[in-house]
């Protein structure tokens, strides 16, 4: 039987249901990068799709005001967090694998930090997803790492919980954004509060 990834973003959900708050609190509030608050001002005042969302310190938080927000994550947890941090945002429960949404239904869809902890295998299928209900002329942002890598933790955030992730190398990010339907407009190297670097890709 194929492996449809259910089993790792299952465990995803867990892990950040149980920790939710623990990694809020180590989040910085660091100024959203350019490329990301350049792409949303264009499409001001549209509907915008924060898939990943977290606890909304990425986007519903300190961008989502100009929007008709929506907010997607897996962990309820994070969901709620999510809800105090933006309050005038919808929040739906869902797997960005299978996108509860019509066709062409936001103007801007944004994933930060979100898309790696489905596995790699399924980052093709997550991205079709967002194309599908992004309408023509809208834009995307989203982020990747800039090393493959995969892994897992059992005792993230020295929770004694479980977390994993999935990496692909950015040659095959960028392969799997075009395969998609996605163009490259620009990018943006960002370091992460937790190490490491990100880079942040518009697309349209």
């Amino acid at each position: 039987m194929t492996d449809d990834g259910a089993a790792f973003r299952n465990a995803v959900r867990r892990g950040y249901d149980a920790l939710a708050a623990d990694y809020d609190a180590v989040r910085d509030d660091a100024d959203p990068p350019a490329v990301l608050v350049d792409a949303l001002a264009d499409t001001a005042g549209g509907r915008l799709l924060d898939a990943g969302c977290g606890g909304g310190r990425g986007v519903l938080g300190p961008l989502g005001d100009s929007f008709d927000g929506v907010g997607l994550d897996i962990s309820r947890a994070q969901l709620e967090l999510a809800g105090e941090r933006a309050p005038a945002a919808a929040r739906v429960q869902g797997d960005m694998t299978r996108l509860p949404f019509a066709e062409d239904a936001f103007d801007a869809v944004t994933a930060l930090h979100s898309v790696i902890h489905v596995p790699a295998a399924q980052h093709t299928d997550v991205y079709r997803e967002f194309r599908r209900v992004l309408r023509d002329g809208g834009v995307a942002v989203v982020t990747a790492g800039t090393e493959a890598w995969e892994g897992e933790n059992d005792d993230w955030l020295d929770s004694g919980e479980h977390m994993q992730w999935s990496f692909p190398a950015p040659e095959e990010t960028e392969a799997a954004l075009a395969d998609a339907g996605f163009r490259i407009e620009d990018s943006e190297m960002k370091g992460s509060d937790a190490g490491g670097s990100w880079r942040f890709y518009r697309l349209s």
